[in-house]
């Protein structure tokens, strides 16, 4: 028999998702079967698949040795790059600048160097993280921006600070901001333009209309322009609502794609330019509460910001910049 204590940020978890994080080489099938068996307890009870934990539980395991493997870890984030640029952190949260060409979460394409494995491992190197006392938690994004797009991404530490951060992202109380360059010049300085888009998922790529048709969904994009070149602008963007690569989308419907966008834009007009990546910034995000936010109520008001973009900088004369 092998117990485990739930810690903080295992309070609130199910009983599934611990075991399955703590004793990750126990197959599904059976977890489920000793579950119902009486095999795993909670307190000493009887306990349910979607049992909620709560700080202090201890969750009793007579199962086989053979699934607690003792040995040495080798984690694979600690083959991440140790470039991470941080705009604020403090004990429950990093706001961290991710680099254009940087995956938030890994994928089919990449999957030990991404911008959260980059926070594993400096959490994990800080002395903040450790994958063996923190049994079902592990440092978790609460946002996720494209591949080729800069900016802020949130991350939370604890699974207190991810539960509410999560809400308020649902409940549009954490305000973001894109910095980026687009094809042509604006009569109107400062609009919100509102369109309807289908999203295509074989395509990963979406369609937007004018007007409501079935399935569509709305979306409004605020946006004011900064700077103006000669056919490029500098906009400041807002998001009233959340979709799929709203931004390029949206703005290639009015007739004025990003700089650098290959799936939105047109690729002569990025040749003509030389820029081979769109020029987007999740460069500023402001937390305005309405509600209580619990141990994150310190932060409501603040406002954080990517001090240098480096195409707002250089513009309208790029120059030959390595980020091209």
């Amino acid at each position: 028999m092998k117990s485990f204590v739930a810690g903080k940020n295992d309070s609130g978890q199910r009983l599934d998702k611990f075991i399955s994080k703590s004793v990750p080489s126990l197959p599904s099938s059976l977890m489920y079967k000793y579950i119902r068996k009486k095999r795993i307890k909670v307190n000493s009870k009887r306990a349910d698949i979607d049992t909620r934990l709560s700080e202090g539980d201890v969750i009793e395991m007579y199962i086989s040795d053979e699934f607690f493997d003792n040995g040495k870890k080798n984690y694979d984030f600690l083959t991440a790059s140790k470039n991470l640029k941080i705009v604020y952190e403090d004990e429950n949260i990093i706001l961290a600048d991710k680099p254009a060409g940087v995956l938030s979460h890994p994928d089919e394409t990449e999957f030990n160097d991404t911008l959260i494995t980059r926070i594993k491992r400096y959490l994990y190197e800080k002395g903040e993280y450790d994958p063996e006392s923190e049994n079902s938690f592990a440092p978790s994004l609460v946002n996720r921006i494209d591949r080729n797009t800069a900016g802020i991404v949130i991350a939370a530490k604890n699974f207190e600070s991810l539960k509410i951060l999560n809400q308020k992202l649902k409940d549009r109380e954490i305000e973001k901001y894109y910095l980026c360059v687009v094809h042509g010049e604006f009569e109107k300085k400062k609009d919100k333009l509102t369109a309807y888009m289908i999203k295509d998922e074989s395509k990963n790529k979406v369609s937007v209309y004018s007007k409501p048709v079935p399935g569509a969904k709305t979306m409004i994009t605020g946006y004011e322009v900064l700077k103006q070149g000669k056919n490029i602008s500098l906009l400041e963007i807002r998001l009233f609502t959340g979709r799929t690569h709203q931004i390029r989308a949206h703005l290639a419907f009015e007739g004025h794609p990003l700089v650098g966008d290959g799936k939105y834009g047109s690729n002569a007009l990025n040749k003509s330019l030389g820029f081979k990546k769109q020029l987007l910034c999740s460069y500023k995000l402001q937390f305005d509460f309405k509600t209580d936010a619990g141990i994150l109520n310190y932060l409501n008001g603040k406002s954080f910001r990517i001090e240098d973009v480096w195409f707002e900088r250089e513009f309208p004369d790029f120059g030959l910049s390595e980020t091209k």
